[in-house]
C-alpha cells in the first residue's frame, strides 16, 4: 500500500493543477465540470469507445452536491472510481483504479490548441514611419522620431508668400531697382 499512497499524493497535485486551469480565482481545492472534462480528455481517459465526455458530464453531475457546481478531491476520486471499470475492461476494481489513477497522476493541464499571440509582424508594419505617406508622413523627422506639435500644427509663417512656395525670399533677385 506504500506506492499508492505516493500514487494519491501525485493525484492530489494533478487535481490541484487541472482545478487552477484557466480560473485565476481558484484556490486548487475545488474542480469545476469544465475542468473535469479537461483532466479526462488530456488524460486519455476518454477514449470515444467506452469512455465519452457525455458519460464523463452525467458522472459529473452525479457525484457532485444537488446545489453545487464543483467538485473536491474526494468526489473526484468517488468519480474515477466509477469510471474505472468501465474504462479498463477485464480488470478488477482495484487495478483499474490504479491504473485510472495512473494515467492522471503527475499530468499538467496541456494547452493544445491555444492561441499564441505572434511577436512582431502587423505592429512594427504598422509603427514603421518610413512607409507612413501624405499628412501622417509630416508628423515625423527622417529618423522615425516624432516631431511633437510642430508635425501636427500648421503654423503660418509671416513671409508674405503662399504655403510651399518654392521661389520664397527670390522677389528681391528678379525685380532690381
Amino acid at each position: 500500500m506504500a506506492g499508492t499512497s505516493t500514487n494519491v499524493q501525485a493525484l492530489h497535485e494533478s487535481f490541484k493543477k487541472f482545478a487552477m486551469h484557466g480560473d485565476t480565482r481558484s484556490t486548487g481545492n475545488e474542480m469545476t465540470g469544465k475542468n473535469w472534462s479537461k483532466v479526462c480528455k488530456d488524460c486519455n481517459i476518454i477514449d470515444g469507445k467506452t469512455v465519452t465526455s457525455t458519460d464523463v458530464d452525467i458522472l459529473f453531475s452525479k457525484v457532485k452536491a444537488k446545489s453545487a457546481r464543483v467538485i473536491n478531491f474526494e468526489e473526484f476520486k468517488a468519480a474515477l472510481a466509477e469510471l474505472a471499470p468501465k474504462r479498463f475492461k477485464g480488470q478488477s476494481q482495484e487495478e483499474a483504479l490504479q491504473s485510472i489513477y495512473g494515467l492522471i497522476a503527475g499530468k499538467d493541464p496541456a494547452n493544445l490548441g491555444v492561441t499564441v499571440a505572434t511577436k512582431g509582424g502587423g505592429v512594427e508594419r504598422l509603427t514603421d514611419t518610413s512607409k507612413y505617406t501624405g499628412s501622417h508622413k509630416e508628423r515625423f523627422d527622417e529618423s522615425g522620431k516624432g516631431k511633437g506639435i510642430s508635425g501636427r500644427e500648421y503654423t503660418a509663417e509671416n513671409t508674405g508668400y503662399v504655403a510651399n512656395y518654392k521661389g520664397a525670399g527670390t522677389y528681391d533677385q528678379k525685380v532690381k531697382k
